[in-house]
């Protein structure tokens, strides 16, 4: 029976040489597979608001009028001003304490300036319509509040704190034909 020691311990020994113990390397991989597995197994939605959802039917307050077609962008005339502005701009709830809106030529810097405001908190409502970017720049005595180059299209709202009575200065600058609309209330 020697032989069939040496045939078991010879086998015992192949087999030893024929399944190597697992190396890290292929847990590894094993482990980017399922990984990969499972996050294949993921996908993400979101709603558009466009036909088919009952959600973006309802609508809770009216909005301000955005216009997404860059034709539409073109600058309207004095005639058509105030209709236009009565869209692109919300009602105030509060005192409106200064408001303008206008047409600026390619190129035009124009500044106007409040009556002194007391102490508080402002709502500025800013709109525009042209084919290029709106520079408003809202300063009090002493600083900058607002500086923005507006996409026309986008109306924006910014809350103002003025923490002494202040003159506030509003300036337009456009490089193309531009409407603009601004609109100062008290909050």
């Amino acid at each position: 029976m020697p032989s069939g020691r040496r045939l078991s311990a010879a086998l015992s020994q192949g087999a030893a040489r024929a399944c190597p113990a697992p190396k890290p390397v292929a847990a590894v991989a094993l482990g980017l597979v399922l990984a990969a597995g499972a996050l294949a197994g993921c996908e993400y939605t979101y709603d558009d608001g466009r036909a088919g959802n009952a959600q973006a039917t309802a609508s809770v307050a009216p909005a301000p009028a955005f216009s997404r077609d860059p034709l539409q962008q073109d600058p309207v005339s004095d005639a058509e001003l105030g209709d236009w502005v009565s869209r692109a701009l919300p009602d105030s709830t509060g005192p409106v304490v200064q408001a303008d809106a206008g047409l600026l030529v390619a190129g035009e810097v124009r500044s106007f300036s409040s009556p002194v405001l007391g102490t508080g908190t402002y709502i500025l409502a800013i709109a525009c319509r042209s084919q290029r970017r709106v520079t408003f720049t809202v300063r009090s005595d002493t600083l900058t509040l607002v500086d923005l180059a507006l996409r026309c299209g986008i109306n924006r709202e910014n809350v103002i704190y003025l923490s002494t009575d202040s003159v506030l200065t509003v300036r337009l600058e456009a490089r193309t034909a531009a409407n603009y609309a601004f609109r100062v209330h008290r909050l």
